[in-house]
């Protein structure tokens, strides 16, 4: 099932998606049962598919992305966290801050806790606590996550600007993704393919991070992992590529959609 959470009529709803511009309301909420009420409506404005109780990010999770960043490859799953303020919503602006010129995309595939509580799962359990998957733009101020002169060199304070963390723009359901390190994941910057690449090249698959996270903390339901990003990100290109004001970034993955966002300079 791809479930939406959207606009229609001033009010914001759930709903299955049934195409672009329409989803069959759902009652119950995304975490609890759902029930479709009959009412077909149609999709205004979309927004994240999830508001997320959680936001947990991983770094350097993919070969060919930790060699391009001359780092080694981690001997465990590396994680920083993203803040609440940072979610943004499919087709919203990702503001660029006045602080930062050096604003880079991340193409991730995000997994959605479901509505049990996870501690100390196994890997070979690990899949049954997924509600589903979306895309993700793990939007980061390189300067702020590098460099300790600004008073950043911090992953979690240039990864949390506002508007630093898009999702959508639908979720799909685990059942529709049984094999979720099989993804083809791109991004496209004005139209160019920046990132092109599949989960299958992660270090740590989606099993072994659910198992990781969960030994040291409570996953609660409704949290989002953020599970790392391919090569071709734009800080270490030559020259490097900052995304800038007037730009189009989109992140595609295979099975779930098309996430799109303009960048706008912050006022």
């Amino acid at each position: 099932m791809r479930i939406v959470r959207f606009l229609s009529g001033g009010k914001e709803h759930l709903g299955q998606q049934l195409d672009d511009s329409s989803a069959l309301e759902l009652e119950g909420g995304l975490l609890g049962p759902r029930r479709d009420t009959g009412r077909r409506l149609k999709i205004e404005k979309l927004l994240s598919p999830i508001v997320p109780t959680d936001i947990l990010c991983i770094g350097l999770n993919y070969r060919e992305h930790a060699a391009e960043s001359g780092s080694a490859i981690p001997e465990n799953p590396m994680l920083f966290i993203k803040s609440s303020n940072a979610l943004n919503n499919p087709f919203d602006p990702i503001p660029l801050p006045r602080r930062s010129s050096q604003v880079d995309y991340e193409a991730e595939l995000a997994v959605i806790i479901g509505p049990r509580p996870v501690k100390h799962v196994s890997r070979d359990r690990a899949l049954e606590y997924v509600l589903g998957y979306t895309c993700a733009n793990d939007v980061s101020a390189r300067d702020w996550q590098r460099e300790k002169s600004l008073g950043g060199g911090q992953f979690a304070r240039g990864k949390s600007f506002d508007g630093f963390c898009p999702l959508g723009p639908c979720l799909v359901t685990a059942d529709e993704i049984p094999h979720p390190n099989n993804l083809r994941l791109r991004t496209l910057l004005n139209g160019k393919v920046m990132q092109d690449h599949t989960t299958a090249d992660m270090i740590f698959d989606v099993p072994a991070l659910i198992e990781s996270l969960s030994s040291t903390m409570t996953l609660r339901p409704g949290a989002v992992i953020l599970t790392g990003t391919p090569q071709g990100v734009g800080f270490a290109r030559n020259p490097p590529v900052w995304m800038t004001d007037g730009d189009v970034v989109v992140i595609e993955i295979e099975k779930i959609g098309r996430l799109e966002n303009s960048v706008r300079r912050e006022v």
